[in-house]
C-alpha cells in the first residue's frame, strides 16, 4: 500500500510539474488578459453576469462565482488558481482513468498525463483565453469514471459479483473496472459478512453518484463543458441509472438554462457566425487530420508557432500514431472503453463534416431555427471529448510497446528454459523483471518525448504569450466614483481592445467584468472576415446613437447612466465628442475619462423575480459542485470487493 501511495504521489506531483511549467509565467502578480480571457481585481454581480442581460449566458455561472469570491479573494488569483487546478486535474484524471480502467503501470499512467496536458487543443484554447473551458475539459475523465462506477454500482448482484472475482484466496488480485466480469479471476472464496458488504455497496453507490455530481457541476462552469461532460457521462451511465444521472445533470445546469429562459439566450444566434466558427484546416493536415491531432481552432492567431511549422504534421503523426498502438487494446476492454473509442470518432468527424458546405449549411439552419444552438458554432471545442479514450490508448500503447520490449529483449533469452531447472536457467534470468520495469520506463519516455518535443512552445506561457497584465491605476479611480445606477455604454465602439498593458494580441474589453453597472455590448464579433452580430439590440442602438454625436439627453433616455472613454485603444469614436461635451465629467487620467448622463431613464431588462430564480439557480448549481466534491472525497472509498476480503 505504501507503494501503491507513493506511486501516486509521483503521478500527482509530475502533473501539477506539467501544469506549472504550462502557466510559469501567470506565477507573478498580474492578470490574465488575453483575447477572451479577462481577469479582474473585482468582479460585481450585474444582471450581465447573472445571465439576465442583452447577451446569450455564455459565462455563465462562470462569471457569477468569480464575482462572489472576488469579494473576499483577489479575482486574479482566483482564475489562475482555477486554471492550474484544472489543468493538473486533467492531468491527474488521465492518469487515474487508465489506471482504474486498464490497471496501468506508473510509467503508461505518466504517458497518458502528458498526453491530456500537452496537446494542440489546450495550447489553442489557452491562447484564446478559454481558461473555463479549460475546467470542462479537466473534468471529462473524472467524469466517465464515476459514470462507470454509478452503472456497476446500479447493477443488481454486481456488488457480490465483484467481491467474488476481485479475490482470491485471501490474495490481492486487482480487475480494471472498465475489464469485462468475464476477464475477472474465479476461484472461489469465504463468504464475507453480508452487513460488510452491504454498506460497502453502500459507501461506493453514494461515493459515485457523488463524484458524479461533482462532475458535472465543474464541467458546468461553461454550458459548453456541462454539455461535454454529459455526453460523456450519460453515454456511459447505463440504461437503469440514465434517467437519475439525466436529472442530476440538468440541475448542475440551471443557471445557464434559467439564464437561456428569462433572459436573451433564447434569441436565434447569427448564422454567419457557424462560418466564422468552423474547423479550421492547419499546415499539411487538412480539417480532418487538424482535428484528430486535437488542433484545428477556428482562430488563426491562436494557435502556438510549432502549429504553423511541419512540426504541425510530426507532431499529429507521433500523437495518432501512440494512440493506434493502443486503440486494439482498449477496444477489448469491453463496452467502456468501445463507448469512449466511438465518442472520440464522433467528435473528430462531426466537426470536419461541420467544415464542408453541407455541415455549414445545416449549421446555420440550427442556430436560426433552434434556442441556444449558438453553443454548438465552435464545433472545435468538442474535440476535447476525444481526450479520455486518447489518454487510454495512448497508456495502453506503452504496456502494447513495453510486451514487445519484453518478448524480444527479455523473454527471448529464455526461451528454452521451460524444461530446465531453476539451476540451469541462463544468467541474468531472475533479472527479467527488473529489466522489463526498465523497458516499460523507457518506452514511457519515449513516448513523453515524442508527445513533448513538437509542441515545446506550450511550455512557459505557450511560448510567453500568455503573461501577466497590471490595469492602470484609473480603472479603480472610475470604479470609486461609478456611485449612482445606470448602464454603461463604453467608446471606442466594439468588443475588442488593445492596450499597451496587455500584450499585442486583442482583449475583450475588460469593462463589463471590472465595473459595478452593467456594461452595454453589442456582441459583435469579426471573425476571419464575417461580421457576427451579436444580441445585444439596445447597446447597437446606444453605440450608433454616441458615434453618430447624440445629445446626453437622447443617450439618457436609452438607459445610459455613464460613458467610459479607454483613451488607449484603437477604435471607432465618430462623433462622439459631441455627446462627450456636452456630458459630465467625473473623471479622467491618460488611459480612462468617466461622464456621467444625468436623468437617465431607468431600463431594467431583469425583473426581481428573474433575479432570484437566477440567484437560486446559482446557488443550486454551488450547491451540487461543494457538497458533491465533499461527499466524494469524505465517503469511505471502499469497494464492495475490498470489504468482501477474507480477514486474516
Amino acid at each position: 500500500m505504501t507503494g501503491d501511495r507513493r506511486a501516486r504521489a509521483w503521478v500527482a506531483g509530475y502533473c501539477a510539474l506539467l501544469a506549472l511549467i504550462i502557466v510559469g509565467p501567470l506565477a507573478g502578480s498580474g492578470y490574465l488578459l488575453l483575447r477572451d480571457a479577462v481577469s479582474t481585481p473585482r468582479s460585481f454581480l450585474t444582471d450581465s453576469a447573472l445571465g439576465l442581460g442583452a447577451a446569450a449566458p455564455r459565462a455563465v455561472p462562470q462569471d457569477a462565482l468569480l464575482a462572489v469570491l472576488s469579494a473576499m479573494i483577489d479575482g486574479g488569483l482566483l482564475v489562475k488558481a482555477i486554471l492550474i487546478v484544472a489543468l493538473w486535474s486533467a492531468g491527474y484524471g488521465a492518469a487515474v482513468l487508465t489506471r482504474e480502467f486498464l490497471a496501468a503501470s506508473t510509467p503508461a499512467q505518466l504517458v497518458a498525463a502528458t498526453l491530456a496536458l500537452w496537446n494542440p487543443f489546450v495550447a489553442e484554447r489557452l491562447l484564446q483565453g478559454h481558461w473555463s473551458l479549460l475546467a470542462g475539459y479537466a473534468a471529462l475523465p473524472w467524469t466517465a469514471l464515476a459514470a462507470v462506477r454509478v452503472r456497476q454500482a446500479t447493477q443488481r448482484h454486481r456488488p457480490l459479483a465483484a467481491a467474488k472475482t476481485a479475490t482470491r484466496a485471501g490474495t490481492d488480485t486487482r480487475t480494471p473496472i472498465g475489464a469485462p466480469a468475464s476477464a475477472a479471476p474465479s476461484d472461489s472464496v469465504d463468504r464475507p459478512a453480508r452487513g460488510d458488504v452491504g454498506r460497502a455497496a453502500s459507501s461506493w453507490s453514494s461515493g459515485a453518484w457523488a463524484a458524479l455530481t461533482a462532475g458535472f457541476a465543474a464541467a458546468g462552469l461553461t454550458p459548453t463543458g456541462s454539455l461535454l461532460a454529459a455526453i460523456i457521462g450519460l453515454a456511459l451511465v447505463g440504461r437503469r441509472a440514465f434517467l437519475p444521472a439525466a436529472v442530476l445533470w440538468i440541475a448542475t445546469c440551471a443557471p445557464w438554462l434559467t439564464a437561456t429562459v428569462l433572459g436573451s439566450g433564447a434569441e436565434p444566434s447569427d448564422p454567419a457566425g457557424v462560418s466564422a466558427f468552423a474547423a479550421r484546416a492547419e499546415p499539411w493536415l487538412g480539417t480532418l487530420g487538424s482535428l484528430a491531432g486535437l488542433g484545428g481552432i477556428w482562430n488563426s492567431e491562436a494557435v502556438p508557432v510549432t502549429r504553423t511549422t511541419p512540426l504541425a504534421l510530426v507532431g499529429t503523426v507521433l500523437l495518432l500514431g501512440i494512440v493506434a498502438l493502443g486503440v486494439r487494446a482498449v477496444w477489448r476492454l469491453g463496452r467502456d472503453g468501445r463507448t469512449l473509442l466511438i465518442i472520440a470518432a464522433v467528435a473528430i468527424v462531426l466537426p470536419a463534416l461541420g467544415a464542408t458546405s453541407v455541415g455549414l449549411a445545416v449549421g446555420e439552419w440550427l442556430v436560426v431555427h433552434i434556442p441556444g444552438a449558438g453553443l454548438l458554432r465552435d464545433t472545435q471545442k468538442y474535440v476535447a471529448l476525444a481526450m479520455p479514450a486518447y489518454a487510454l490508448c495512448a497508456a495502453a500503447a506503452c504496456r502494447t510497446v513495453s510486451l514487445w520490449w519484453r518478448r524480444y529483449a527479455v523473454d527471448g533469452s529464455e526461451a528454452a528454459t521451460d524444461l530446465r531447472e531453476p539451476t540451469d536457467q541462463p544468467k541474468g534470468a531472475a533479472d527479467a523483471p527488473s529489466r522489463s520495469a526498465a523497458g516499460a520506463s523507457a518506452v514511457a519516455v519515449l513516448f513523453i518525448a515524442l508527445l513533448i518535443l513538437p509542441l515545446a512552445d506550450l511550455a512557459w506561457g505557450v511560448g510567453g504569450t500568455m503573461r501577466p497584465a497590471h490595469y492602470p491605476a484609473g480603472w479603480a479611480q472610475v470604479v470609486d466614483r461609478m456611485d449612482a445606477p445606470g448602464d454603461v455604454a463604453v467608446l471606442p465602439a466594439g468588443m475588442f481592445r488593445r492596450f499597451q498593458y496587455s500584450g499585442t494580441a486583442p482583449v475583450l474589453d475588460p469593462a463589463p467584468r471590472i465595473l459595478p453597472n452593467d456594461v452595454l455590448q453589442t456582441g459583435e464579433l469579426r471573425v476571419r472576415g464575417y461580421a457576427v452580430t451579436g444580441e445585444g439590440n439596445r447597446a447597437r442602438t446606444v453605440e450608433d446613437a454616441l458615434l453618430r454625436g447624440a445629445t446626453p439627453a437622447e443617450i439618457a433616455a436609452l438607459g445610459v447612466g455613464w460613458i467610459v472613454v479607454e483613451r488607449t485603444t484603437p477604435g471607432p469614436l465618430g462623433d462622439s465628442e459631441k455627446t462627450l461635451t456636452a456630458a459630465e465629467l467625473a473623471y479622467q487620467d491618460a488611459d480612462l475619462a468617466l461622464y456621467r448622463i444625468p436623468g437617465h431613464t431607468p431600463t431594467d431588462i431583469a425583473t426581481p423575480a428573474q433575479r432570484w430564480i437566477s440567484a437560486a439557480a446559482h446557488l443550486l448549481w454551488a450547491a451540487l459542485l461543494v457538497g458533491g466534491l465533499l461527499t466524494a472525497a469524505l465517503l469511505p472509498r471502499i469497494s464492495p470487493a475490498r470489504a468482501a476480503r477474507p480477514t486474516r
